[in-house]
């Protein structure tokens, strides 16, 4: 067992988070439960109607009689319209609530599912959530708070007469069971069919962002090949969900016409044989009889819309308690960049992997540093730690003393730059993407786009600043973007900057405003972290360290760690002579 745990975000907790948000409801639902309770009252109205007019109307010829009952069975009805329309508003109301006091919890939980996990399928938290509350504040909640008045109008048919309500409870129990018996067969496939939509669709989703790179290879046959079997893995399962519960429903609406037609049948013979019970009194208890399976028949119809929504209630539930909301600490003055790790063991998200081991360094307010080392050796890791996107597995990378993974990221934002290595620019303007889509500051705008030299370049974009660019609006070369992140990065003056492979793409125009960018970061005491191989970054930067294997080899001053390695290679390049000791480490 490894001896190295994930800081709090990582460890599962009891989370109350989605109970607590329906609780706050219960009083709307409450309310939703008076108005059904008015509702299934007036619902008796067409049985009461139908008696009077059986057993009153016609054998009296009353005229009078009709009418008063007419206009009132009317008025009642439109009394019912409007509790009915109140109650769909109200659940309208609820849900918009939902939304509301949750988006943000949402948002952030999907965020970090993304970054935490890697995870390029945040639609699943938002979609999770929309299905528990179309289910809550649609025909799944009706159902809910119609089904418990089953009972009462079987027990009003059973005043009518109690053969007649025998009746009725066995056909509730006959459907009741065939609603269970639709949960037992389609229970465990509804759920691996949703879990296997999910996969064919993440599948998708994850090869299709390299489209470009799929269609001029050919490889768009093969990718097919791998996603089909995920697809189709999706459609047998729902197709056979679909069949047993289709089985069930057809056999359950047979039997609910059925039961219906035939309590005509049974209150019929008791008319004719003895008149037990009266005409008027045979329609309305098929009137009722009607009303009580009808709530049976809704349910049944939610059943899959409450499957998919008790699936979403557990992802969604474990997605919260994965990655709880971050609590706000004190807090803190703007970091000047004075940047230590002490003893720092990183390990990514959804690995078990060390990537760093036992990392130690200092960098003061003002220090340009280069890190360098041969692929693999962690040096992005290592950047991501610097800006606080990982926490560590053990140690910690601080700034200013205090431990940056905890640091409140609305605050410290601002003063943090970054720049990944591999490039994405949000969809967005060119001038909300530099002022990182915050209130567009177009003097800073302005002062980043010109030192990194691509102020020009942007004037010449069909709109200037105002430009879209990202899905649906204009492309930009890898340069380009990579020019436009650079000004993103350095927008606003921060503290502490970190550049991953800033000139991977750039010509000899853009290294030359890379150098020049570097140079104002040096004016204005940024404390700057290079990840670079070319010589001409390492000609401004005041200390290089080394990686190599996840650890620390060399960390010093820029002309200190030179040195050493110039002397590590000619050591090499001469034979070894027994007992020369190894190269030290040079740190400062």
């Amino acid at each position: 067992m490894s001896i190295f745990k994930r800081n709090k975000p990582f460890a599962i907790q009891k989370d109350p988070e989605l109970l607590s948000l329906l609780k706050s409801f219960k009083k709307d639902f409450y309310i939703v439960g008076i108005f059904s309770l008015v509702i299934n009252l007036i619902m008796l109205a067409p049985a009461l109607y139908m008696l009077q007019i059986y057993d009153t109307v016609l054998p009296g010829r009353s005229n009078v009689t009709l009418v008063f009952v007419t206009i009132l069975v009317v008025f009642v009805y439109a009394l019912m319209g409007f509790f009915e329309w109140t109650r769909t508003q109200l659940l309208i109301r609820i849900g918009n609530d939902m939304d509301r006091k949750f988006h943000n919890r949402l948002f952030q939980a999907a965020f970090e599912k993304c970054l935490r996990t890697g995870s390029t399928d945040s639609s699943q938290v938002f979609g999770d959530f929309t299905n528990i509350r179309q289910f809550l504040t649609g025909t799944g909640a009706i159902a809910f708070f119609d089904v418990p008045w089953v009972p009462i109008y079987i027990i009003v048919i059973g005043i009518i007469y109690w053969v007649l309500g025998v009746f009725a409870a066995f056909a509730a129990i006959v459907l009741f069971f065939l609603a269970f018996l639709t949960e037992m067969v389609s229970k465990k496939k509804l759920s691996a069919s949703n879990n296997a939509y999910h996969t064919a669709s993440n599948f998708a989703s994850i090869n299709f962002r390299n489209a470009d790179v799929i269609e001029s290879m050919g490889m768009l046959s093969n990718v097919k090949k791998h996603w089909y079997p995920k697809y189709i893995k999706f459609v047998s399962l729902q197709s056979s969900a679909s069949e047993k519960t289709g089985n069930v429903s057809a056999a359950s609406k047979t039997l609910r016409i059925a039961f219906q037609s035939l309590i005509y049948a049974v209150a019929a013979y008791f008319v004719i044989n003895g008149n037990i019970i009266t005409a008027g009194a045979m329609v309305a208890a098929a009137i009722l009889m009607g009303r009580a399976l009808s709530p049976i028949d809704l349910a049944m119809g939610a059943w899959k819309g409450f499957v998919s929504a008790r699936d979403s209630y557990k992802r969604l539930s474990q997605t919260l308690t994965l990655f709880p909301e971050k609590e706000k600490g004190m807090p803190l003055p703007q970091p000047e960049g004075r940047v230590a790790a002490l003893n720092l063991f990183s390990v990514p998200p959804n690995s078990n992997m060390q990537i760093l081991k036992n990392i130690n360094f200092t960098a003061d307010k003002g220090d340009m540093v280069a890190i360098i080392g041969p692929s693999g050796s962690g040096k992005s890791t290592l950047g991501r730690m610097i800006t606080g996107v990982w926490p560590p597995a053990m140690g910690s990378m601080r700034l200013d003393g205090a431990e940056i993974f905890s640091w409140d990221k609305d605050a410290l934002g601002p003063n943090i730059g970054y720049l990944p290595q591999d490039i994405e620019l949000l969809n967005g303007t060119v001038a909300e993407n530099i002022g990182r889509f915050g209130e567009v500051d177009s003097f800073n705008v302005i002062e980043a786009a010109k030192t990194v030299g691509i102020h020009d370049l942007i004037l010449n974009l069909p709109d200037g600043y105002d430009t879209f660019i990202g899905e649906g609006g204009l492309v930009l070369s890898g340069g380009q973007k990579q020019r436009v992140a650079l000004a993103r990065a350095i927008y606003g003056s921060p503290a502490l900057v970190v550049l991953d492979e800033p000139d991977s793409n750039l010509d000899d125009i853009g290294g030359h405003a890379l150098l020049y960018t570097l140079s104002k970061l040096k004016e204005q005491k940024s404390t700057v972290f290079i990840i670079s191989h070319r010589n001409h970054i390492l000609s401004v930067v005041d200390k290089i360290l080394v990686l190599s294997g996840g650890t620390v080899q060399m960390y010093g001053s820029r002309n200190d760690v030179l040195n050493a390695i110039l002397a590590s290679k000619n050591n090499q390049s001469q034979p070894p002579a027994s007992g020369n000791p190894p190269v030290p480490e040079v740190r400062n």
